[in-house]
């Protein structure tokens, strides 16, 4: 899981950088991308962390 986190705000982080200067956008509205990425991120992990900590029922078979 952690490595999991780490790649996907990495990933968030450096989206938002690389898309502020290739587009020239500058320095507020790439913290301000970076920031809406990483939210993004935190959503997925939150997905990712429910889905992996999902606690099956066991059934007995007769």
């Amino acid at each position: 899981m952690v490595l999991i986190a780490t790649e996907v705000f990495g990933v968030a982080l450096a989206g938002g950088w690389a898309i502020a200067g290739l587009f020239e956008l500058g320095s507020t509205v790439g913290y301000i991308l970076m920031g809406l990425f990483s939210l993004f991120a935190a959503y997925v992990m939150t997905m990712v962390w429910r889905v992996c900590t999902r606690v099956e029922p066991i059934t007995q078979r007769a």
